[in-house]
């Protein structure tokens, strides 16, 4: 984790290594990864009411989860198993993606779509902000650690006082 901008419009950023190769992604862990990726605009309304566009780009990615998740993998039980969007391909990059596209599907089904993704990424916010909430002694400590450093690496970081993951608390009910 740093704190030390790069480039423009990156204040910081947060890298996740993979802790081994993989191929296949449970809908838990990208349920997951959506928190982790909400965890900084989380943190903003937590500890100052409000959020900026510092997370921006995090919303960004967690965003494209939550659609993928919902038109490529089947993950969400009202639109069932199927696939409503291709895969992109990025062979001429962004912008050869960007414009119109046909759909096969109705206005009905985009807006069921549309709300199946708000629905992840809210659900995940409000993950992030309870682990954040529960945790936040840890937050303090990792936030005061890191403006005196600038630069977190892995066995740097604070580690939350419980074992059993919030996630996993939450999604039990």
């Amino acid at each position: 984790i740093s704190i030390i901008p790069r480039g423009i419009g990156a204040l910081g950023y947060t890298i996740q290594r993979p802790t081994e190769d993989r191929f296949i992604i449970t809908q838990e862990e990208l349920a997951n990864r959506i928190a982790v990726l909400l965890g900084g605009r989380a943190s903003e309304s937590l500890v100052f009411g409000e959020i900026s566009t510092g997370a921006g780009d995090d919303l960004a990615k967690a965003t494209e989860i939550a659609r993928n998740m919902v038109t490529r993998f089947g993950m969400d039980q009202k639109l069932g198993q199927m696939t409503y969007e291709p895969e992109r391909h990025h062979f001429l990059g962004e912008a050869a993606q960007m414009g119109w596209e046909p759909r096969e599907f109705s206005e009905e089904t985009a807006r069921e779509i549309d709300c199946a993704v708000r629905d992840l990424v809210d659900t995940a916010f409000n993950t992030a902000k309870t682990v954040l909430t529960e945790e936040r002694a840890t937050l303090e400590k990792g936030a005061k650690l890191l403006l005196e450093k600038e630069k977190l690496n892995a066995e740097e970081i604070p580690k939350p006082r419980r074992r059993e993951s919030a996630a996993r608390r939450i999604a039990a009910g």
